[in-house]
């Protein structure tokens, strides 16, 4: 349905100071903090795990060398989303308004829109993190403590008891990723890069990061994390994370989370020969998710 004059009554008639409530500052791009973008050309992206060789093996004097097989693991899938937005504008309106383009100044409400739109699906991967009903390739959630390994066993992307952010539990949550291991039980040289919290825990994040010295204690001990220059990425505030005490340690795991971008984001404009009402749309594809689980450590705080 068109937006007649009849909705922008103020907007027509002299005297009018200013409009507001469309100028607003926006938190942009956070989600560039969490994943990698890459281009894409067709409906979804797979990406499937390669599962290597385990351990080597005793060779006794004479005998022959022990074969192994590597093999294909799990696949993650990343189904393209289309997100679009419109609104149309009468003939009449576009005509009697007095002060500027009504197309113009709307068009940039349409991209505020597009923009929080796409920060919100971004942090959804992270929102759902802990949740059953939204599953990775290996069938489990982002953060389980039961990820299946090919070879057999398990692995724990989170503490086995959740805890709140503090120097414990940020220091065992380093401690866990630097034991990771593959899918044939052996341990990888993973470290942690970069704290994601929501703003309510930004201040706990910079005085564990940015502190010389050791948070909430009289000794004078030094602050190990930055001291061994662990976190080296620091820490980065997501708006849009919907719990307050859950935070996330990303590793430098290869192809943890993905950003494929399908199609940019494109504007169009036409008038409807019948009506003259003016319609304008923004329309993008992409989609968020992620590949290999141990791209990340949370808690959901106690």
């Amino acid at each position: 349905m068109a937006i007649s004059r009849a909705q922008l009554a103020k907007e027509l008639e002299p005297g009018l100071n200013a409009l507001f409530g469309m100028e607003y500052a926006r938190y942009e791009n956070e989600h560039a903090e969490i994943f990698e973008t890459e281009a894409s050309d067709r409906a979804f992206e797979e990406e499937v795990l390669i599962v290597g060789f385990g351990n080597a093996r005793d060779k006794s004097e004479g005998q022959g060398v022990a074969y192994d097989q590597a093999s294909e693991g799990f696949t993650a899938r990343y189904t393209h989303e289309t997100v679009a937005l419109a609104f149309a504008l009468t003939e009449e309106a576009v005509e009697d308004n007095l002060y500027d383009r009504l197309g113009a100044r709307y068009t940039k409400a349409l991209a505020r829109s597009m923009a929080h739109t796409k920060q919100v699906k971004a942090a959804n991967v992270l929102n759902n993190a802990f949740s059953s009903s939204f599953l990775g390739g290996d069938g489990k959630s982002l953060v389980a403590t039961d990820h299946p390994l090919a070879g057999g066993g398990t692995f724990s992307n989170r503490p086995s008891a959740f805890s709140d952010l503090n120097e414990t539990s940020l220091e065992n949550a380093l401690i866990s990723i630097s034991t990771f291991v593959d899918d044939r039980n052996m341990i990888l040289a993973l470290q942690g890069t970069k704290l994601i919290v929501p703003p309510q825990l930004q201040f706990v994040a910079d005085r564990l990061l940015e502190t010389p010295g050791r948070v909430e204690t009289a000794d004078n001990d030094i602050n190990a994390i930055r001291n061994m220059g662990l976190l080296p990425q620091g820490y980065a505030v997501n708006h849009f994370l919907t719990d307050t005490d859950a935070f996330f340690v990303l590793t430098d795991c290869p192809d943890g989370f993905k950003h494929f971008e399908r199609s940019p984001i494109a504007t169009s404009m036409e008038g409807d020969f019948n009506t003259g009402n003016v319609r304008y749309k923004a329309r993008e594809r992409y989609s968020f998710g992620f590949s290999n689980p141990r791209a990340v450590f949370a808690s959901q705080g106690a």
